[in-house]
C-alpha cells in the first residue's frame, strides 16, 4: 500500500522528504525505553486526546517540561543562595513596600 503523504506528493517533493527523514535519523539520538501498561495507556490517552500527536512526541514533550522544570530549580537554588551569602541591605529594599503598594493600586482590577 502507498502510503498517502507520499502519493499526493510530486517526483520532485519525493527526494526532499526521503532526504529530511535520512538527516533526521542520522542527527537525532535515538531513546528507547520500557514502561508499565498503565503509563502506556496513559501516553495514548495523551494521543488520542490531542495533546500529543504521537507516543515519541508526548515523550519529547515530557522530558521538555522535565528538563525545564528542573532548570528552573536549579537557577532559583542559586539565586536564593546568592542572597544568603550577599544578603540585601536595608537601604536596598528602603520603599520597596510602597513602591509594591503604588503599582498594585495603579492596577484596573
Amino acid at each position: 500500500m502507498i502510503d498517502p503523504i507520499l502519493n499526493a506528493m510530486s517526483c520532485e517533493e519525493i527526494p526532499n522528504l526521503l532526504w529530511d527523514a535520512k538527516r533526521y535519523a542520522k542527527y537525532m539520538a535515538q531513546l528507547v525505553t520500557r514502561i508499565d501498561e498503565e503509563l502506556a495507556k496513559d501516553v495514548d490517552a495523551l494521543v488520542s486526546d490531542g495533546v500529543a500527536a504521537s507516543r515519541s512526541d508526548a515523550v519529547r514533550l515530557g522530558l521538555v517540561q522535565l528538563i525545564d522544570r528542573h532548570q528552573r530549580e536549579v537557577i532559583g537554588l542559586r539565586i536564593t543562595d546568592a542572597y544568603r551569602r550577599v544578603p540585601q541591605e536595608d537601604v536596598e529594599t528602603a520603599g520597596l513596600d510602597k513602591a509594591t503598594r503604588a503599582l498594585v493600586e495603579e492596577e484596573p482590577w
